[in-house]
């Protein structure tokens, strides 16, 4: 089992990496959007949609990813919306166990991919963009083997035993601290003020524990142990990019507001 996760990973980064570094725009984002309509097909099972009732879902949710690719509008207020999603889901967590209606948990489910593809597909097409993205897919790797890792050597105090019983406060420390370091060597490497990206990157693991546990959130409500098994030794799409669907429009924002790249 350990061996198929850490094959899978490495194929998984490599294959990042490479889409991430080589293709342009305009292909990174079909590329991207397959993934993510896997995550969709996924989702639709949290929020109780079954047999093409699934498909009609995964359409439904590629089609709002086209309608923001090629609308004119300001970026910032989807992500305003995204972040404003992060912020009830919290409430949420902290308020779980509690019954979520299946509808409304379909209806979420595109306040979660939607922007969060978007976002990526944003950042990788300004300046510096692939190597801004690759900074978002580093900072989310970082918090999540940072809180492992630390979670498994000191951790004592559960963080929300209702949704992740295994998760624990000394893995968030954990994983902010790693989170803090890469974002550190990553402005660096970028020529940008490292303290704001430090702040960013802390603030965007943040997120992305919230967006972890926001799943493993919906699972239990709709009684579903993986989101899927796509993944061999990993589970599904949502259990790989459940982090990454709350850290990306958030660094995209702060990235917009620090004048880093233009809205």
């Amino acid at each position: 089992m350990l061996a198929q996760r850490i094959v899978t990973a490495v194929l998984l980064v490599a294959a990042a990496v490479t889409s991430v570094l080589l293709l342009p725009t305009h292909w990174l984002a079909p590329t991207f959007a397959l993934l993510w309509l896997a995550g969709a097909w996924e989702w639709a099972a949290f929020g109780g949609w079954r047999g093409p009732l699934r498909a009609v879902y995964t359409i439904a949710v590629g089609l709002l990813m086209l309608l923001t690719y090629w609308s004119s509008f300001d970026v910032r207020w989807l992500l305003y919306a995204a972040g404003g999603w992060w912020l009830i889901a919290f409430v949420w967590i902290l308020k779980y166990p509690t019954a979520i209606p299946e509808r409304l948990v379909a209806i979420i489910g595109a306040f979660v991919l939607v922007p969060s593809w978007f976002a990526l597909v944003y950042l990788h097409g300004q300046p510096r963009g692939p190597l801004l993205v690759l900074t978002v897919l580093a900072v989310v790797s970082a918090a999540d083997v940072g809180a492992y890792f630390a979670g498994r050597q000191w951790g004592r105090r559960k963080l929300a035993p209702n949704v992740s019983p295994k998760k624990t406060w000394e893995g968030v420390l954990g994983g902010l601290a790693a989170s803090a370091l890469v974002a550190g060597l990553a402005a660096w490497a970028l020529g940008l003020p490292p303290f704001g990206l430090v702040l960013v990157g802390a603030g965007s693991a943040v997120i992305s524990i919230i967006g972890d546990l926001s799943v493993s959130m919906f699972k239990r409500n709709a009684g579903i142990k993986d989101s899927g098994y796509l993944l061999p030794g990993h589970g599904g799409v949502m259990d790989r990019i459940d982090s990454l669907s709350a850290a990306a429009p958030c660094f995209c924002l702060a990235a917009i507001l620090m004048g880093t790249i233009s809205p």
